[in-house]
């Protein structure tokens, strides 16, 4: 896009790359559930992810068909059953803490009878810094636009799945849509976020059984509550050589462990 670039000194005409963003509805058995504002792209990750983690579908199984309109902005999902929405659920729609105005079913009361997250895993220090070193490359889009947030899902060595969106929860939404439909196991690996983690991020973690989180920023007082009882993981400020680790650290090895 056209720019005017400005300094103290001089101005300039010049050329700038900037993110897309794109509205998107997800409609479930014809009823339309909400509008998003995402980049346009992996829109049935994005719809399977957002059903999933806000608890409307809990199998691939009952999944019939996606069929995704881009002119139109839509991605309709379509059940073998005939799934019910609770009929004050879309009335307790919250507008969350991410970019955008994100979109969330979220209640306190999901959380509390959410199981704990069980997992014998174990990342040390050194890999952890390894692989947010790595996650922190491999955004062509952020490096372009400085207008995306990241996320991947990795095992102890390496990443194996990174998606970007202009929405934190919408790129976490993407990873965990593909991990369902591409049957990716999430139990007993790690989710690198370069955004903030907020008590819903945490809630959509755990829904995957997902037991460490980890982000180059920081976490709310709630995310940090929440993913103590829930039996997560949960690392900030993952910069540089250093991170905070907020709870259950047992799964971090340290060198005086």
């Amino acid at each position: 896009m056209p720019v005017l670039k400005l300094t103290e000194s001089q101005s300039s005409d010049i050329e700038d790359v900037v993110a897309r963003e794109s509205p998107i509805t997800i409609i479930l058995n014809n009823r339309e559930l909400v509008t998003l504002l995402c980049s346009p792209a992996d829109l049935r990750f994005l719809a399977v992810g957002f059903l999933f983690s806000e608890g409307l579908l809990e199998s691939k199984s009952q999944i019939k068909r996606i069929t995704v309109d881009d002119p139109r902005g839509v991605v309709r999902v379509e059940t073998g059953g005939d799934e019910e929405i609770a009929g004050d659920a879309l009335f307790k729609r919250f507008i969350t803490s991410g970019c955008g105005r994100g979109a969330s079913f979220y209640n306190a009361i999901d959380a509390q009878g959410q199981p704990k997250v069980e997992s014998s895993i174990q990342v040390s220090v050194p890999q952890m810094l390894t692989l947010v070193s790595e996650f922190q490359r491999r955004s062509q889009v952020y490096r372009a636009t400085g207008g995306v947030h990241s996320v991947a899902l990795c095992d102890t060595g390496s990443i194996i799945i990174f998606t970007d969106d202009i929405g934190r929860h919408n790129a976490v939404d993407k990873i965990l849509g593909r991990c369902v439909l591409d049957d990716i196991a999430t139990n007993d690996r790690i989710l690198i976020t370069s955004g903030r983690v907020s008590s819903e991020i945490v809630l959509k973690v755990a829904r995957r059984n997902v037991p460490i989180i980890a982000s180059k920023s920081a976490p709310t007082d709630l995310g940090v509550r929440l993913a103590n009882d829930l039996g997560l993981t949960l690392v900030g400020f993952v910069r540089g050589k250093r991170m905070n680790v907020y709870t259950h650290a047992g799964r971090i090895i340290t060198d005086g462990n």
